[in-house]
């Protein structure tokens, strides 16, 4: 996403409407979720295992971490919720986990790394610091170090209004009505530029980042009939 971002620091590109490929089955898509990685880094003391006074267990901690977190995702799962999605509800998801060297040894380091994706109307950067005041509650009532970081920038949520002129026009041309996928795109950044924006391609998400990933040729010249079709409707003959 650093071009999107590096477009929007320049202010450009000056334009009133944007359509930014991605498979979606030739589906006009008008909304998507959020994106977050993070890690929770919890920094212990190691010692050995016969005497728990001799340190202080990260292992422990990430166990009070993890349970702050579900009980989180639930929260935010009570207060958050758009029909418009498969998965109508904000998702965090544990992804990975490391701690410890030696059965024998208090573990003195753990680190978790998750995802999250957020509904449009939700801000990253409220629930990184929400996050964060998560991981310094229990630092402080455990009396151990532990740290939230970003493992990406992050995406913004996206949303496009429904009666825009360009997911009305797609909506006609595509014979769908707009969809919400639940993978982050540049939409966000370029409707920040004031542009009405629409995620629209040829392919589908279910095939993108497999190791046979493919795009179908028969999908390509329908794809080509939607483009010149937005192109005859706002760029020749704009306000018919």
């Amino acid at each position: 996403m650093a071009g999107a971002e590096a477009l929007v620091e320049l202010g450009r590109p000056r334009a009133r409407y944007a359509v930014i490929g991605e498979p979606t089955s030739l589906r006009p898509v008008r909304q998507h979720k959020s994106i977050l990685m993070e890690s929770i880094v919890v920094q212990g003391r190691s010692g050995h295992s016969s005497d728990p006074s001799l340190g202080n267990s990260a292992l422990e901690a990430m166990h009070a971490v993890i349970g702050r977190l579900l009980q989180y995702r639930e929260q935010l799962q009570r207060e958050h919720v758009n029909p418009g999605f498969a998965v109508s509800v904000p998702t965090l998801n544990l992804g990975c986990i490391h701690g410890g060297d030696n059965p024998n040894r208090i573990c003195g380091r753990c680190e978790l790394h998750f995802d999250a994706r957020l509904l449009p109307g939700m801000s990253n950067g409220q629930v990184r610091a929400e996050l964060a005041a998560i991981a310094a509650q229990v630092g402080a009532e455990r009396g151990i170090d532990i740290t939230l970081h970003q493992l990406i920038h992050g995406v913004e949520a996206f949303a496009e209004r429904e009666d825009s002129a360009l997911v009305d026009a797609a909506r006609q041309l595509t014979g769908h009505s707009p969809e919400a996928v639940a993978f982050a795109t540049e939409a966000p950044y370029l409707q920040s530029l004031g542009m009405e924006t629409l995620v629209l391609g040829p392919g589908a998400v279910a095939q993108a980042h497999q190791p046979d990933e493919y795009l179908a040729l028969d999908t390509l010249e329908p794809f080509l009939q939607v483009l010149r079709g937005l192109i005859r409707r706002f760029c020749l003959h704009p306000g018919h």
